[in-house]
């Protein structure tokens, strides 16, 4: 099974605005990475808030949109909520024409993550003793202050192990963000495999 790789390959110009095949790789590694570490962002940041929402005591209203927010964006697949981004958003809110595709999808992949991680910072929240939350109150904190001081460092420590995992299916997921043209690494790999 002796395959001969040429690895001279990355060193040859494709004939485009990169000089060589191992500049458009590198320059789709950046596209890559800006897309999952930007989706990351407004994953941890939404989903965070949106988990709290839900294990709030006596918000019944806000806990209902933070569960139709999960339903929603855990229940339509990643490449649909993508299209839907790309293609039905812009057509129903006109200033959105103007944003350009990278912007979508990061917020296409952010929301679905977000859904994802408001489940996990929900659940942590919920794996503490209801002890952690009456000693706050005993204490006189506000709801404000026993989440930030008392719940949400221990619940953080708790759902580590699964943000990890999300962490990495952002990347993962990144791929599919060709499906509407922007020039991350599995397009490169395709048009380098077309021209090779």
């Amino acid at each position: 099974m002796g395959s001969n790789w040429d690895w001279q390959v990355f060193l040859q110009d494709p004939g485009g605005k990169f000089p060589t095949y191992w500049q458009w790789m590198l320059s789709a590694w950046g596209w890559t990475l800006s897309v999952s570490l930007l989706a990351l962002i407004v994953a941890l940041v939404l989903g965070s808030l949106i988990g709290i929402i839900r294990t709030l005591p006596d918000s019944p209203w806000l806990t209902r949109l933070g569960n139709a927010w999960v339903e929603l964006f855990r229940n339509i697949p990643l490449l649909v909520q993508i299209f839907l981004w790309y293609h039905v958003v812009p057509a129903l809110v006109p200033p959105m024409k103007d944003v350009p595709s990278f912007v979508l999808v990061v917020l296409a992949l952010g929301f679905f993550t977000s859904a994802r991680i408001a489940e996990q910072v929900r659940s942590g929240i919920q794996a503490l003793p209801k002890g952690q939350r009456y000693a706050g109150m005993a204490v006189g904190f506000t709801t404000f202050q026993y989440y930030r001081y008392v719940i949400l460092p221990m619940a953080y420590r708790i759902i580590i192990p699964p943000l990890t995992s999300e962490t990495m299916n952002i990347f993962k997921n990144s791929s599919v963000a060709f499906a509407v043209s922007v020039s991350e690494l599995t397009m490169f790999a395709m048009q380098a495999q077309e021209e090779t």
